[in-house]
Formats: C-alpha cells, structure tokens, sequence
C-alpha cells in the first residue's frame, strides 16, 4: 500500500477547514480548540473525535508537506468503518485488530488492558480505530487503521 494519502478508504466526505494553532502533520489525531483553531490532539488517553489532518492537496502538497501555525488545515471526520493512515507514536509495536487511543501529540499508541481500566466510564470515546497492520518501529510511522 502506497502511504501517498491519508484517506485510505472515506464513505462520507465529512472535511472541513480550520486554522492550525501550530505545526501539524498530515496524519495527525487532531482537537478542536475553544478558540476556533485545531491543534494535535493534546490529551493522552482522553476521548477524542476522530478528526484527522489531510495532506494540502489543494495547494499541491503531500502527505509530507506540515502546516504551520495559521494555515487552514483540511480536517476529516472520518465515519465508523473508514480507513485512515494515522501517525502511530515512536517505539510503539501494534498488531492487526489492537485498539489504539491518543498518544497526547497527535499520535497514536496501543490501547492496553490493565493500564486503560475498560470500566473507566469517564472516557467512554477514547479508542480512535483498530490497526489494520503490524508495526514495530523506533520512529513515529503512518499506520493503516479502521475508525471505530
């Protein structure tokens, strides 16, 4: 699979703009903040829409290309189902079909039993998606999951 896009597969074409509050990376789990602008989302296992940063593709950028801060930033609310090539945390080695929640930096990390208490009913909307591939690698990588 080409990672050359972060949409992998998108049922409803749910995007909107909003201005960064700082550097954001296609990819990124992503917040809206009370003034208006989005920013990563900053709250390590906390709920979360998923919401997620676009590549520029109407400015001619990829998947590489940052915004900074003040660029309108193409954000998608992906529905249940659809696939999304999100930025997994560094050092973080997932499997098909672990759930995976906030990492606090628009990233992702493993959702784990025991550390996140499956009664803890304050968080009802912290898992973000299932990873649809393996990865174990030292630096952040874009991994495949499906938004749940």
């Amino acid at each position: 699979m080409s990672k050359r896009t972060v949409k992998l597969k998108r049922y409803l074409k749910i995007v909107n703009e909003y201005e960064a509050d700082g550097t954001i990376t296609p990819g990124d789990l992503l917040e809206l903040k009370d003034n208006g602008k989005v920013q990563r989302h900053s709250e390590q296992d906390k709920n979360a829409l998923p919401m997620f940063a676009l590549e520029d593709e109407l400015q001619g950028k990829s998947i590489g290309n940052d915004y900074s801060a003040e660029d309108p930033v193409q954000c998608w609310i992906p529905t249940r189902g659809d696939e999304v090539y999100a930025r997994l945390k560094a050092n973080e080695e997932v499997v098909i079909g672990d759930f995976l929640v906030s990492n606090g930096d628009g990233t992702l990390r493993k959702h784990r039993e025991g550390v996140h208490s499956a009664t803890d009913d304050r968080y009802p909307l912290k898992i973000v998606g299932q990873a649809l591939e393996a990865v174990n690698e030292t630096s952040v990588e874009r991994i495949a999951i499906r938004v749940v």
